[in-house]
């Protein structure tokens, strides 16, 4: 049964395939940890959705590994984070780590005082956004730029193409002319655009993704929470969808650099 298999397990779900990005992170840090990842792809991209609609899927996402018996999960959707982080700690009462967009280290590094935030709508759009510039962004500028189109690129892995590359450019560029040396990567999908961001952006324009970070927070809570596994061996990885499963194993395979299974998350879900 599926409590069995994922029981005390670590929980990581995405809107989609983009959080991948933050479970090879954690991968890294907690290699002896078993891991369960939600690919939420049949209802991406939470960016365009109402904030109703996301918390909705984050609490069916987030109840369903509770349900599993996970013993903490991570949010790898700064959308998610931002709109439905609360509601989920407050229904699952597990250990919650989510991701938001990185304005305060960008803050710290940028040398032109001009910081760009590369984001989906809703993320943008969000009180906890405006929150985090008003904490940090006092004696800066910050430029928040939704990249409508850049989620559902690296959903069909369509990472390299002249189109991708063009509809990079589109949200990068007016970042760029306006002085903007850092960049932040405000969603999980974007470091699998990394090498194109960089290239369009140069040499001198430094780029942001805190999916160390997120893995980082993750590992001390654990810690301090006595509910590290003691494991010696590797731990296991188990991948679902709520999209066509023959799809997501193709984009997930490629994305995360090696064969794997997918199996469905149950419909009612």
């Amino acid at each position: 049964m599926l409590t069995n298999t994922l029981r005390n397990a670590i929980g990581v779900f995405d809107s989609g395939v983009g959080g991948l990005s933050v479970l090879r992170a954690i991968r890294t840090a907690l290699p002896h940890e078993h891991l369960v990842y939600v690919a939420d792809s049949g209802h991406a991209p939470y960016g365009d959705q109402s904030e109703a609609y996301i918390t909705q899927r984050t609490l069916n996402v987030g109840n369903w590994l509770a349900e599993q018996g996970v013993k903490g999960i991570t949010i790898a959707c700064n959308t998610a984070t931002v709109v439905a982080a609360k509601a989920l700690r407050e229904q699952t009462h597990l250990p919650v780590v989510a991701i938001e967009p990185a304005i305060k280290p960008a803050v710290a590094l940028t040398r032109s005082g001009v910081v760009g935030v590369l984001a989906t709508r809703q993320t943008v759009q969000s009180a906890a956004v405006a929150r985090l510039v008003e904490l940090y962004g006092a004696d800066k500028r910050i430029l928040l730029q939704a990249c409508p189109g850049w989620v559902e690129q690296v959903e069909r892995a369509d990472l390299y193409s002249a189109e991708t590359e063009a509809l990079l450019r589109q949200f990068i560029t007016p970042l760029l002319e306006q002085g903007a040396d850092t960049l932040v990567l405000g969603c999980t999908h974007y470091p699998f655009l990394r090498d194109t961001i960089a290239r369009i952006a140069g040499e001198g324009v430094t780029l942001i993704d805190p999916a160390e970070a997120v893995a980082r927070e993750l590992a001390r809570r654990l810690a301090d929470a006595g509910r590290l596994s003691g494991l010696t061996e590797q731990g296991h990885v188990q991948f679902f969808t709520s999209s066509d499963m023959a799809h997501a194993q193709a984009v997930m395979s490629h994305l995360w650099d090696g064969p794997l299974t997918v199996q469905a998350l149950p419909s009612s879900r």
